[in-house]
């Protein structure tokens, strides 16, 4: 099948062989796969290796132990590999897509975002009607269904931020009640006052970083704070004082250390809860641009430039 790979030159469109799935798995043919910044250190590795964690397509072969699939049924999935013509994934990780008539392309950019953002909010974030929630990194595609799922969940004040202002700008289309710029100095003290003095109850980090002690400023006695991304660098100040004082919980995520049946879990619970909103489309995401398979290297340079807005997606 044809694939990118991960290669000293970039990502190399390459003939590789199609994945067997084991017992567990289904095998897609991949109609269209997105774009995540995770894909970018899979580039950086140069390990041959094909790149991509987020797919869309049509389930070609079952496993006996893979669940109520069935060959023909059209799939949104997350796993490893998806730059892809064949792709597999554990069959309880996987969504069925729920409209026969939502295009392969839309399908693709839900899946991990919708994965990731109801882990941290509902699962690690607690989130409860009522709360005010920030999400850090909001323009991003995962940062873009934060803000929706929290608005759906009741969330009283969903704050968003963006460093670029243009982005910013259209954070309220997607739920934002306020869209704030964090290189701004006292950025913190707008989200509190925002929240009548009490500060966010939810705080959703895609960036960390050095501007991490202002998010810890800004957080609520009894807050939550949940680490899903480091764009603004893997370390920053730590104020043990102000976490003891607000009585704060700060939890890590991620996919990488979860086994197959904490993500089976992950997956479960979502759909659980905001099932019914995938089905009727009350959930989506804007595409910024749309890719062939072999063009996949533009499409990484046009991520790692960061001028995108919502999902960038390859078509296969």
């Amino acid at each position: 099948m044809k694939a990118i790979v991960s290669s000293p030159d970039g990502a190399r469109l390459a003939d590789v062989p199609t994945p067997q799935p084991a017992p567990h798995e289904i095998l897609v043919q991949v109609k269209a796969a997105s774009l995540n910044r995770a894909d970018l250190a899979g580039l950086a590795a140069c390990d041959g290796q094909v790149i991509g964690m987020e797919w869309a397509g049509e389930v070609v072969e079952v496993g006996e132990q893979a669940g109520p699939w069935r060959v023909g049924d059209r799939a949104m999935c997350t796993g490893a590999g998806a730059y892809a013509e064949y792709a597999v994934t554990d069959g309880g990780r996987a969504i069925r897509i729920p409209d026969a008539s939502l295009p392969y392309d839309e399908a693709t950019v839900l899946t991990l975002a919708l994965q990731a953002m109801h882990d941290a909010l509902v699962t690690h974030g607690r989130l409860m009607a009522g709360s005010d929630v920030l999400i850090h990194g909001a323009s991003s595609g995962v940062g873009l269904m934060g803000l929706q799922v929290a608005r759906l969940l009741g969330a009283r004040h969903v704050i968003g931020t963006s460093t670029d202002a243009t982005k910013r700008a259209r954070l309220a289309e997607f739920g934002a009640t306020l869209a704030l710029d964090p290189t701004e100095a006292g950025w913190h003290q707008q989200a509190i006052d925002a929240t009548d003095g009490k500060g966010v109850d939810v705080i959703v980090d895609q960036v960390t970083g050095k501007g991490f002690a202002q998010t810890m400023q800004t957080a609520a006695v009894g807050g939550r704070i949940v680490n899903l991304g480091r764009l603004g660098g893997a370390e920053g100040s730590f104020d043990f004082q102000l976490h003891a004082l607000r009585r704060l919980a700060y939890i890590g995520v991620t996919f990488r250390s979860r086994s197959v049946a904490e993500i089976r879990e992950l997956n479960a619970g979502m759909l659980r809860d905001l099932g019914d909103a995938i089905g009727t489309g009350r959930l989506k995401l804007p595409i910024d641009r749309r890719y062939p398979l072999a063009q996949a290297d533009e499409a990484l340079a046009h991520m790692s430039a960061n001028r995108h807005f919502g999902k960038i997606v390859l078509t296969v």
